[in-house]
């Protein structure tokens, strides 16, 4: 084969090391348009699965490199004052410049042509790259050779908006350190590592408004730099800032829909950028390296197989880095929200940022932190919510009090659309479905939506609250659950609007009924899908007044059916829902065009329901925080929806996303609906429960810990294990006094099991501790 790489970076030079080693007969070069020599940048980071997989796939360049490494295992956070030390984080930093030196001898000892201070022209790049077999772009995030084929190749790019910039420093740094700081002018952070004796990375960011407050716009990169020195005097310590093309920049997110066109292939940053805040640009290009050359050489000489072969490797673990590259700057992006937090919370939030560091992993990499984090939580609560002496239950085993109502643990069974009632009747499937978890030990047990009258029904099969058979059926589940355990039970109540009037969903998801079907009601006369279902009515002044009145006669039976609480749903495109979203109101009245105005209806429900429920029990309100759609809810919506409603007396925002329209497109991932929540409780103050992709305990305790939400819930999990509470209060040791007495005889044995299995955790643990391994390979 004959393969041209333009492009002499790290991942560039390590592809042509790594194929042209396995196939000495391949003609390979790689053309790059600096000097020999010249790099930009100071430092790269690498984790100790990274030096794993280069020491596997070259061991040669391996220990040229290792011996210029600098290890660490801490982390620091200074903030506020405070140096907080986070330990078992294995990194190795190493000089840009060596890095790059060490790739260019080997290649040369390989028998890979350099060409050095050659630019190609893009346009022509195949006349000036005459039969070659394959060209590997890898000229960088703002490759040259991608945007002139941006339509072919899929390309999107996003410029975030904090500013960055890269320098470098005599400073000496014992760890990865996280410098915050607040001037007058805004909010820094710097991240810094030392990657070789006496020198350091510093790359500083900044909030858009601390960008401007500073001037820095018109400033040049030396001034810029003394700025600097001047924001971290006390960090440099007397050092200096060294400038090499320390330009501002936007971090600009790119990604692209095909690797591949004809014969050029993406690889690096040209093809998907990561936030560096996460330290994965060059980890990535040099892994997607090894994932190119594999498929390269296993294809033997098929152009078209080793591409498929390299993108169906490599896709899907780099749109993971990606997505948990975007959480963690989105993070930084949002510091100053992060800044008044306690210190170890502020230091639990950074650490678990990007969601892939949870409760227990900190705890395995570092016990100590871990119990000053939960100590300091628990000294945050209120009294009656603290632990007795020496009892450390971790946060989802604390209790929460909702005006006069306790629950016991911080666990909720999220509501769960069953579409098993019988002309609006629960079944014995509901009272089979909610009784397992209501005696499996979660805190607090939400019914699915349930309607207010025949007409608010999403199908024929859906719970209601408007006659005595239904207020009795639900008496008796009611009862069964508080009879049996602490768990409390609130009933979700909502309106199908436009949603309304389907199949059951084994026919297929909102489809129309057959017959019998009735009128539907909305916002604005839009219906949920253009020639597949019915055009709804705009609601008009007598209609809200009768669906108001409908909802305040179902609060009643609520209490009389002894519910804890109750939840007003405004979300999921439902009837409520389809007056706050842009995307489904376009009323030219009172309850239409502004967000003040868009919210007026819901409040309204809200509070005419608020007037006839017990003053002592609590009510929450559920919102769509996010469409997923464009010129859907925006975060200045969401923060006018939270005050609104607590200006009306809500308790608690329960915060979910999307099912507003079908074409939506969500941006799926693990808890990936939190930093809704998150936001929705710093604009409002109010406490509120998250649900979405939560999986495990530990990501439980990972979001209180963190201050994202008060409760935590969980639907799916719950449909396979009613009892995923009481197992993770045994994986926790938390002894639990509300098991039914009926099941008391398990929870000696749950225990035992759960202390087996965390004692061949910290097995594992201690195996592995990986920047030991790599330290003892450097130190020989």
């Amino acid at each position: 084969m004959k393969i041209s790489v333009v492009g002499g970076g790290p991942g560039g030079l390590y592809f042509a090391l790594l194929t042209k080693k396995a196939c000495p007969d391949y003609d390979i070069e790689v053309i790059e348009q600096n000097r020999e020599g010249d790099t930009f940048g100071f430092g790269v980071v690498f984790s100790d699965e990274t030096l794993d997989e280069f020491f596997a796939a070259d061991p040669e360049s391996y220990d040229l490199i290792r011996g210029h490494f600098a290890y660490w295992e801490d982390i620091v956070v200074s903030h506020r004052g405070d140096r907080t030390v986070i330990g078992g984080n294995g990194f190795a930093g190493c000089s840009r410049f060596k890095l790059l030196d060490i790739l260019t001898r080997r290649c040369r000892e390989v028998g890979v042509k350099l060409s050095f201070g050659r630019r190609l022209d893009p346009a022509r790049l195949q006349e000036d790259l005459p039969g070659r077999d394959l060209i590997v772009v890898a000229d960088g995030i703002g490759s040259a050779i991608r945007e002139a084929n941006a339509e072919a190749f899929g390309r999107t790019v996003e410029n975030r908006k904090n500013r960055f910039t890269w320098m470098g420093s005599t400073k000496p740094l014992d760890a990865f350190t996280f410098f915050f700081k607040e001037t007058p002018e805004g909010h820094f952070c710097a991240h810094t590592y030392e990657y070789e004796a006496g020198r350091s990375t510093w790359v500083i960011e900044c909030t858009p408004e601390t960008f401007a407050a500073c001037g820095f716009a018109d400033m040049s990169e030396d001034e810029s730099a003394r700025f600097l020195e001047g924001v971290f005097a006390d960090e440099l310590d007397g050092h200096g800032l060294v400038t090499n093309r320390s330009i501002w920049r936007q971090f600009p997110r790119v990604s692209c829909k095909n690797w591949s066109v004809g014969n050029m292939v993406l690889l690096g940053d040209a093809k998907a950028s990561a936030h560096w805040s996460i330290g994965s640009g060059t980890k990535l290009a040099m892994e997607c390296a090894i994932g190119l050359s594999d498929a390269v050489v296993a294809a033997r000489g098929d152009v078209t197989a080793a591409l498929a072969g390299y993108e169906a490797a490599r896709r899907t673990p780099v749109e993971i880095i990606q997505h948990a590259a975007d959480v963690s700057l989105r993070w930084f992006e949002q510091m100053a929200r992060h800044m008044a937090k306690p210190r170890f919370e502020f230091a639990f939030a950074l650490m678990s940022r990007s969601k892939s560091i949870t409760w227990d992993n900190v705890g395995l990499r570092d016990f100590s932190f871990l119990k000053a984090v939960e100590q300091e939580y628990y000294a945050g609560l209120p009294d009656y919510a603290r632990p007795a002496d020496g009892k450390a239950p971790t946060p989802m085993f604390t209790p929460l009090k909702l005006r006069d109502l306790t629950l016991t643990n911080r666990v909720v069974v999220a509501p769960m659309a069953q579409y098993s009632a019988d002309r609006g009747v629960p079944t014995d499937w509901h009272k089979v479905h909610l009784g397992a978890r209501g005696i499996g030990g979660a805190g607090l047990l939400f019914t699915e939506m349930t309607c207010p009258s025949p007409d608010g029904r999403i199908t024929d099969y859906c719970p209601g609250l408007w006659n005595d058979a239904q207020e009795q059926a639900w008496r008796d589940i009611v009862d069964f659950v508080h009879e049996n355990g602490a768990t409390r039970v609130c009933l979700q109540v909502g309106h199908a609007g436009r949603k309304g009037s389907t199949k059951h969903p084994k026919h297929g998801s909102d489809l129309p009924k057959d017959e019998g079907n009735w009128p539907l009601v909305s916002a604005s006369a839009i219906p949920f899908r253009d020639g597949v279902n019915a055009v709804p009515a705009e609601l008009d002044r007598d209609g809200m007044d009768r669906i108001r009145d409908e909802f305040v006669d179902m609060t009643i039976r609520a209490d009389r059916a002894g519910f804890d609480m109750i939840e007003l749903h405004c979300a999921h495109g439902y009837l409520l829902a389809s007056f706050l979203s842009p995307l489904t109101n376009s009323r030219t009245d009172a309850y239409g065009g502004s967000a003040e105005n868009r919210v007026r209806y819901p409040v309204e429900v809200f509070e005419a329901m608020r007037a006839v429920w017990p003053a002592h029990k609590p009510m929450s309100v559920r919102l769509s925080a996010w469409d997923w759609a464009p010129g859907g809810v925006g975060w200045h919506d969401l923060e006018v929806y939270a005050l609104a409603f607590k200006a009306a007396g809500v308790d608690l925002l329960d915060v979910s996303t999307g099912q507003t329209v079908p074409h939506q497109t969500p941006v799926y991932g693990r808890m990936y609906q939190v930093p809704f929540a998150d936001y929705v409780r710093h604009v409002s103050g109010l406490p509120v429960m998250t649900v979405g992709a939560i999986t495990e305990p530990a990501q439980v305790n990972t979001i209180l810990a963190a201050g994202r939400a008060d409760l935590v819930a969980l639907a799916r999990l719950h449909l396979n294990d009613p009892a995923f509470t009481r197992r993770a209060a045994a994986h926790y040791g938390v002894a639990d006094p509300h098991w039914p007495i009926q099941y008391k005889t398990g929870e000696g044995q749950q225990l035992r099991e759960a202390e087996k299995d965390n004692e061949k955790a910290l097995e594992t643990a201690r195996k592995l501790r990986p920047s030991r391994r790599h330290y003892k390979r450097a130190a020989g």
